[in-house]
């Protein structure tokens, strides 16, 4: 048995089925994430494990325990939510030390271990601050300190990084997985942005409307979507209907819907060879968007809209209107 187990699990909301016999397992030490759309449920399946949400029937188990009508504070359960949550007339050291003091521990023992909650979260010399003097990624590393000084079983994040620039959240992913690891914990991430799941996880269940679309880790997840969901939510990918597919690289091969990613089409002001192993056509530029190490072309083929991206190359750029041609390898398209 797995350490989480969520075995033929349903929720409604009144008449609104929001988790629909779902299963799901994570190995203990796993750093999980769930990703998907809002409302897909995966922050009301994080709450079910907490114990904030109840589930109309099946069951959840963690550490071979059926927890399922098991108290919140019974589940040493760890969760850190969107909104910081802090006590804003508590200082840092008051807010990180409430849940121990809650159990009644001794001063020196208390002491210790915040000292070292608050040192693995870097806020050392802001214990006599306040909420209100803290910036928004301080107070999100309170939440973290206060979180995992109680060494719950499990962690649970949900979109903790929402209300942060992107800089400081990049700082805050990298952290989070360093005392993940440094403390073995079993953590599960509720995110909608697949880079921060590719960067974060282990392993990643995608939702769609209440149930799991595919579950894999990283690479996995990316390189072989097993539904077409999943590859228009992760990578990208342009999709196309086969007919569609086929007028514009003038074969009729493929019947099915295809999909395959941006970055697998070579680009050239010049005609590709013949070759059995690939597919060529022609397009013009309708745009172009730089994003960082690559160039995002919009490319209209026939009656056909793709997406090209191609590695920054100052040398060498195609202009607004240009017609290039493209080829793709047959074993990067993907049939559905």
């Amino acid at each position: 048995m797995s350490y989480i187990e969520f075995k033929n699990v349903d929720k409604y909301f009144g008449k609104q089925h929001v988790l629909k016999n779902l299963n799901l397992s994570v190995e203990k030490g796993q750093f999980v994430t769930l990703l998907g759309a809002s409302g897909c449920g995966k922050s009301t399946l994080l709450r079910t494990l907490a114990g904030l949400t109840s589930i109309n029937s099946g069951s959840i188990f963690l550490g071979g325990e059926d927890i399922t009508y098991k108290s919140p504070n019974k589940r040493n359960i760890g969760m850190i939510f969107q909104q910081y949550s802090l006590f804003p007339t508590m200082n840092v050291y008051n807010n990180v030390s409430f849940g121990l003091r809650m159990r009644k521990m001794n001063k020196d023992q208390i002491f210790s271990l915040v000292s070292n909650a608050i040192k693995m979260v870097n806020l050392e010399g802001s214990e006599k601050k306040y909420p209100s003097q803290l910036s928004g990624g301080e107070q999100q590393r309170v939440a973290l300190a206060r979180c995992i000084v109680t060494q719950p079983k499990v962690l649970l994040l949900d979109e903790p990084f929402s209300a942060i620039d992107a800089k400081l959240r990049k700082s805050l992913q990298s952290r989070i997985k360093e005392i993940h690891k440094e403390l073995g914990m079993t953590s599960i991430f509720v995110t909608h942005d697949q880079d921060e799941a590719m960067t974060m996880s282990d392993y990643i269940y995608l939702m769609n409307n209440g149930v799991i679309e595919q579950g894999a880790n990283p690479l996995e997840l990316y390189s072989r979507p097993a539904t077409l969901f999943a590859a228009g939510f992760i990578g990208d990918y342009n999709i196309l209907d086969g007919k569609d597919f086929s007028e514009i690289i003038g074969n009729g091969y493929y019947k099915s819907k295809v999909a395959f990613r941006p970055e697998m089409i070579l680009a050239s002001r010049e005609p590709f060879d013949l070759s059995e192993e690939s597919v060529r056509f022609s397009g013009v530029i309708s745009d172009m968007i730089p994003q960082g190490s690559i160039i995002r072309y919009h490319v209209k083929a026939g009656k056909t809209k793709l997406i090209v991206d191609v590695l920054f190359n100052k040398e060498e750029f195609f202009d607004i209107n240009e017609q290039v041609y493209f080829e793709i390898a047959k074993d990067h398209i993907m049939q559905f």
